[in-house]
Parts: C-alpha cells; structure tokens; sequence
C-alpha cells in the first residue's frame, strides 16, 4: 500500500522551482477574478481518501487558509497545488488553463515549507538570490531584488549569515524572502510558524497580514491553529477527513459553522442537544432542560426532531443567583463547577443537569466562585442551530420560557 503524501518530503523543490526554460523578466499571466480554480479534486492511498472531490475557486490577491486536525487533507492538497502530487480525479486551472499535470518547476509559485527548507552551506542572500540565479537572472537584478525583499521583510543586515545563526524567527523571513524574490503568482505556506513559541508566532502573523496587504500576491496558507487561521484569512476551508467541511469568511464561519465538526473544531463552543417541537401558536420549539426555546416565525427551514445550537462562550451572560430570587423566563439556572483565569478573559464552567456550558466573561467582570449558584442568558443575537438532516438556520430572535 502506497504511503500519504508529506508536503515536507520536497520542501526544498518546492522553493527552487527551477524553470524549463529561459525566464522573461516582467511576464506575467493576466489574472482573472479567480485565477485557481480546483474542480472536483480527488486522491487515495490504499483505503485512505486523502482528497475527496475539493471544488474551490481563489481569487487572485486572497488570502486564503486550509484549516483541519492532523490527517484531514491539507498539506496533501498543497502538494497538488504545488505540482508534487497528481491527482486521482479533477483539475487544477490557472488563468483557466488545466495544470493538473504541470510539473512544479513550470509553475510560477512560490512555496515555505514547514521546516523553512532553508539551504544550511548558503548565506541568508544565497538562500534568497537562489531562486532567481536558477532563472539566469542578470546579476544587477538579482542583487536589486535581494536588497528589495531583505528590507521587506525587515531582515537588512543579515544577508551574510548562515541559517545557523538565525533565530527561528529571522529563519522564516528568510524563507519567505527567498519564496517571494521571483515575484510568484501564488505563495504556498505549509504551517510556516508551527516551530517558533506563542509570542513569536503572534508577532509574525501581524508580520504576515502586512506583507499580505504589501505585495499583493495570493496566500494559501495550511494550518491547524484556529487563531492564527481567523487572525490572518480573508476565507477558510475547513477540511476533515478528506472533505471541505465549509468554505467562507472567518466570521461566517466562526458565527455560522455548517455542521457539528465545525462547530466543535473552530474555538470554544456549546453544543446543546435539543429536541425541536411545534408549540401551541404553531411555532417550532427548542426543548431544553425544562426551557422552550422558541425561534420567531421564518427563523429558517426547521423541521421537528433532534437539533443542536450552538452556543459561543463569550454569547452567554452570567449573573449570580441573588436572595432566593424566582426563577426567570429568559434565564437558565445553574452552578458554577470551576473558574480559569485567562489574563485578558476568564472561563466559567457551570453545570446545568447533566450539561455542561462554558461561559467566557472579560477579566473585569465580578467574581464568580466554584459552588456558586448563577444565571445564564443567551444571546439571542448570537445563537445558531444545527438541525438534524436540514441546512443551518440562524435564530435571529429566540425566547426562553419555562415549560409548562
């Protein structure tokens, strides 16, 4: 049985490029809306489906991330991106010419592998003249573009040092200073900042939203972390398994994930199991530990049965149970199980039955004690369901009530 492809087996192929033939400086293809455009790619290893019919169409300037756990498919759709690996099934078009079978060194992208892939006998300037010395560059370009790309990336006076003694940090502007010096159509980023530590890969990812906005080329970009994909994305594919989950804004996706994997998988959530019913004024209800959660008329195409909603930490209001007060009919009651300190925020978790919920409230909020007896609110603003069997539906208005 064939082994999965890994995109790092090629990393330093996929830096160099080499081109098949003489390089014209200034030529460059006429771009379209969406100049990518992958129709229906698919890929087996054995039993294994790496890639299982991937439609997607980029826009030329996007910044675009392939999100998902180990083992869903994305450094396995880089490498068919990058021409290391041809699919099964589908097309890959560029400008709307098939280069499903192009070899990588006839395709003008540029590529910054998980490892850096930096060549450790060649100065930080060899590493980054490289690409352009294999494309028979005249040698006043090749050291214009060099100074260019170094002061980009904010890397002057580093240009004599070996990869040995750079920080990880000033390894990986390097690496993107090398992958960018050709002026590519398209840069391919496997999990760039996976090695360097929290306060590193912060920095660096505003460092990348700037050099994004700067050169104007298309990003594709493979992680795992959620933050660093909603930090940096114009769009995210959610991949699992083999399979787009969901294509869309980090917000829509974010607010509005398609199925219970995304939900689960993109930041903290509630996933609250819910029986859906038709109340008496003929409007569906969500039950839920004795509550009616009721959807306005039109809500969506909700039909009766089991459903989920989803429920974001930060959209639930907490407030400590006061004096025996009664109960409430827009509020939960509950009891506080724990509390962690998160600097900026804290989580509460507070059980309700046999539930669970995490509530995110901000680091300025009154304190909440384990033991404690609280209220919950949800916002209704901020509530989407996942019902079983039928598309997303948005509950743009939403009540609680006690069960008669």
């Amino acid at each position: 049985m064939s082994q999965p492809y890994s995109f790092r087996d090629h990393q330093n192929v996929a830096l160099v490029m080499l081109p098949v033939g003489p390089a014209h400086e200034g030529e460059r293809p006429m771009m379209s809306s969406n100049f990518l455009t992958l129709d229906g790619i698919s890929k087996r290893y054995g039993v294994l489906n790496a890639l299982e019919s991937i439609s997607l169409d980029v826009a030329r300037g996007e910044f675009l991330t392939l999100l998902g756990p180990s083992g869903s498919g994305k450094s396995t759709l880089l490498a068919v991106l990058a021409g290391f690996t041809e699919p099964d099934r589908g097309c890959v078009s560029l400008n709307g010419d098939d280069i499903t079978r192009l070899p990588p060194e006839a395709r003008r992208f540029g590529v910054v592998p998980q490892g850096y892939g930096l060549f450790p006998h060649l100065t930080a300037y060899e590493n980054i003249a490289f690409p352009l010395r294999v494309r028979r560059t005249l040698r006043t370009r090749i050291d214009n573009r060099v100074q260019e790309v170094m002061e980009l990336l904010q890397i002057e006076g580093l240009g004599d040092r070996l990869p040995m003694h750079l920080s990880g940090g000033q390894q990986q502007r390097v690496a993107l200073a090398r992958a960018l010096s050709f002026e590519p159509d398209l840069l391919l980023l496997d999990e760039p900042m996976s090695a360097l530590d929290a306060s590193l890969r912060r920095d660096l990812q505003a460092e990348l939203v700037r050099l994004h906005r700067q050169v104007g080329t298309t990003f594709i970009h493979v992680t795992h972390d959620q933050q660093e994909a909603l930090a940096l994305s114009d769009r995210i594919v959610v991949l699992n398994q083999g399979r787009a989950e969901q294509i869309g804004s980090p917000r829509a996706i974010y607010d509005r994930p398609a199925s219970r994997f995304v939900a689960s998988f993109l930041g903290k959530n509630n996933l609250l199991d819910t029986i859906a019913r038709v109340g008496a004024d003929g409007r569906l209800q969500f039950h839920w530990h004795g509550h009616r959660i009721a959807a306005r008329p039109g809500a969506g195409r909700l039909t009766p049965g089991p459903c989920v909603l989803v429920v974001r930490p930060e959209a639930i209001l907490l407030d400590p149970v006061r004096g025996g007060a009664s109960h409430s009919d827009e509020r939960v009651r509950g009891k506080v199980v724990s509390r962690t300190f998160l600097g900026a925020s804290t989580d509460i978790i507070v059980a309700i039955g046999d539930d669970i919920l995490m509530v995110t409230l901000p680091a300025a909020a009154p304190p909440i004690v384990p033991g404690e007896d609280v209220w919950l609110t949800l916002d209704s603003e901020r509530l989407w369901c996942l019902p079983g069997g039928a598309p997303p539906c948005e509950l743009s208005s939403v009540s609680s009530e006690l069960a008669a």
